[in-house]
């Protein structure tokens, strides 16, 4: 007997041998079963269970099988019954959105039960009509016995909505490769069948086959397993093949050999691993063309909002853990993207993917730990063409994989590829770049020089540590004003629809228009009285409703309270400080930039005005600043495309000379003097003190 790890007030017999822990009943339940489900020996769950002396009951539940039938499709799949819906539709490949992994808070799993029963707990993330007609959780949901469960329209709509964005995201990146070049590429050989006079081996044959396509047979290789099925492929068709070659960069590699013409340049992915959201584009290596677009919330992110909580998360949990639920997030990804577009995943064989060092290394299951310690040195900064197998993306299992180089331990390949796309280091304008995410990185230069560096911005503009903090999705509002004389907000939704909370650029429009209209003081605290209309009490705190009740999918106020305008006061000045010092590094102010490019996901919704209102973004010509989306996933996809591109990559990564701000004393002081509303230095901002209201 002893108390329960979660519920200390409980006692619990459930006693985890392999951890030494205990928990009551309603904690045994795996949390984790990406990680846990698929290695028994590491499961505590298992253990608990086994020491309660349940394991008979456990076993006896494992040999019955259930099936799950899904509509419309009707795709059928068997399983042991006591598992999930949603363990059946990962088995299945069938998508769901679970971006909690499974935990049951996000609600977005839904199914709904047409026959058959499951196993169901009490969710207030149903509404009484959805729990009426069938609809279930289905990371909640368990099998008993058969079912036949129908995907939801909104999931049905998703399809199209994935497969919507990639034309989209076509039309955003047309032209942008001149020529296609491929890491794995197909070739269809018809070879002459041995005979007395051409005996030599079928090795042999293969070789001279690929030397008349003008292959280079000394940088050519080719493993056992090839070999092994070499005799019989080669006999199947009469001699008439097709190699699939991985082009590295000092050699290649024959992976594999298929009788007959299979070769075509099948698809490919680009990958844009954030810290907070992952990206994928599924794309037609014939022409380019994207033919579905997704993305969705990196679920590391349950291990910590930034990269400085993830490495420490690591370090306890093990790397193997946070790559589990990378992996999770691209392959669920993946399926969403392969469902819509009605293609195989063994049709993907080449792929490009871009990631700050911390998220590249943690999805390669390589130790971060020495990037948050002095000097900050990553494993590695430039990787070789891995495969698909290695990395554990689903798809072809030899598909090629280029990993975007990072110049530095808290600058990575996400910025390198935003310079492929923006291409401003070919240029002779004097640049700023800044990637305004979850780290907040800047580069400074142009085609003589570049300068880039980190200013830990944290979560913030990505909805992170505020109150009602979202991406810039569906349901975000992503621009307020405020009337100056009831105080009311008039606001924009993502979507159109009610509003479910607040993304980074409706954020720094609220702020803007709160010490506007005098709502807030220039230090962040509130000059309105506490008992005006459109002010609220959170706790002991200070509250100002954005949206009511009525306005909202929730049910409640949306409101902002003074702790979350100090986040983004906090996040505003790393990134102005860390703009400031660059450009003292340089020698240069702001007046001498041509151009100031900006990039990342909030920044679609972001008014230049208000940004520079609160400080974010120098004041300087309005026709300078320049807002690129995406880039880090744009230039994945040129590097996907193009031997050029990649080539580009090493040598953009090479010629960045990094700035370390960690123990940078200007830095601090720069950082302090930036966070008041705009700065504490006015006369930085003219065009602010000038139209400031009373």
């Amino acid at each position: 007997m002893g108390k329960c790890v979660n519920h200390p007030d409980r006692d619990t017999n459930y006693a985890c041998l392999k951890h030494g822990t205990y928990m009551c009943e309603e904690c045994l339940k795996c949390r984790d079963p990406e990680l846990y489900c698929k290695f028994r020996s590491s499961c505590p769950i298992w253990f608990m269970t086994k020491h309660s002396g349940g394991l008979d009951d456990v076993g006896a539940e494992e040999k019955k099988e259930c099936t799950v039938t899904f509509h419309p499709d009707n795709q059928v799949v068997t399983l042991a019954a006591g598992s999930t819906l949603l363990d059946a539709a990962k088995s299945g490949d069938v998508p769901l959105n679970a971006s909690c992994n499974g935990k049951g808070s996000c609600g977005k799993c839904k199914l709904v039960v047409v026959s058959g029963k499951v196993d169901h707990p009490s969710t207030p993330l149903l509404t009484d009509d959805e729990k009426k007609t069938g609809y279930v959780l289905a990371c909640q949901a368990k099998l008993s016995g058969d079912v036949t469960v129908r995907i939801p329209e909104e999931t049905l709509e998703k399809k199209l909505q994935v497969a919507g964005m990639g034309a989209e995201v076509t039309d955003r990146l047309k032209g942008l490769v001149a020529e296609i070049t491929l890491m794995h590429e197909s070739v269809s050989l018809e070879l002459a069948p041995p005979t007395m006079d051409d005996a030599v081996s079928d090795l042999d044959r293969l070789n001279r086959g690929l030397k008349q396509q003008g292959y280079d047979l000394d940088r050519m290789n080719m493993g056992l397993r090839v070999m092994r099925d070499m005799a019989s492929v080669m006999r199947s068709q009469n001699f008439h093949v097709t190699a699939h070659i991985l082009k590295k960069r000092c050699s290649n590699e024959v992976v594999g050999l298929n009788a007959g013409n299979s070769a075509g340049p099948g698809l490919g992915l680009a990958i844009d691993v954030g810290t907070t959201s992952i990206v994928v584009y599924l794309v037609d290596m014939t022409d380019g063309t994207v033919i579905a677009a997704t993305a969705g919330h990196n679920r590391q992110a349950a291990c910590g909002d930034d990269v400085i909580n993830r490495i420490v998360c690591s370090e306890k949990d093990g790397v193997k853990k946070l790559r589990t639920m990378a992996l999770a997030t691209i392959n669920g990804l993946l399926n969403e993207a392969l469902f819509a577009a009605g293609r195989d995943r063994r049709e993907v064989t080449n792929i490009a993917l871009a990631g700050n060092t911390v998220m590249t290394h943690l999805l390669l299951g390589i130790e971060p730990r020495n990037i948050r310690r002095e000097p900050y040195v990553p494993t590695v900064s430039e990787f070789p063409i891995l495969k698909a197998i290695e990395v554990g993306i689903k798809a072809d299992p030899d598909a090629a994989v280029f990993i975007m180089p990072g110049p530095a331990g808290y600058v990575g390949g996400d910025i390198v590829s935003g310079l492929i796309y923006t291409g401003f280091h070919r240029e002779e304008a004097m640049t700023l770049f800044i990637d305004v995410g979850t780290n907040g990185e800047i580069v400074l230069g142009n085609n003589q020089w570049l300068l880039t560096a980190s200013c830990s911005a944290g979560p913030a503009f990505e909805g992170g540590g505020v109150r009602w903090g979202m991406r810039a999705e569906e349901g975000a509002i992503e621009k307020v004003a405020i009337d100056e004389d009831t105080m009311v907000s008039e606001i924009s939704v993502v979507g159109g629809k009610p509003a479910r909370g607040i993304c980074g650029s409706g954020m720094i429009d609220l702020i803007s228009e709160m010490l506007m209209t005098g709502v807030i003081q220039a230090n962040g605290k509130f000059a309105l009285d506490a008992d005006h209309p459109r002010m609220a009490a959170i706790g002991d705190e200070k509250a100002f409703v954005v949206a009511t009740a009525d306005q909202t999918s929730v049910g409640q106020d949306i409101v902002f309270t003074e702790s979350d305008i100090d986040t983004i006061i906090r996040s505003k000045g790393a990134v102005y400080a860390g703009f400031t010092v660059l450009l003292r590094q340089a020698g240069i102010d702001f007046s001498m930039l041509d151009q100031v490019i900006i990039t990342g996901g909030f920044g679609q919704f972001l008014n230049i005005e208000k940004a520079i209102t609160i400080g974010l973004l120098p004041d300087i010509d309005r026709a300078k600043f320049k807002y690129m989306g995406n880039s880090s996933a744009a230039g994945a996809y040129m590097a996907l495309l193009s031997e050029k591109h990649r080539k580009e990559a090493v040598h953009v990564c090479n010629s960045m000379t990094y700035v370390d701000f960690s123990s940078n004393n200007e830095f601090m002081s720069e950082f302090t003097s930036a966070l008041f509303l705009p700065h504490t230095n006015l006369e930085d901002f003219p065009s602010v003190r000038r139209s400031k209201r009373p």
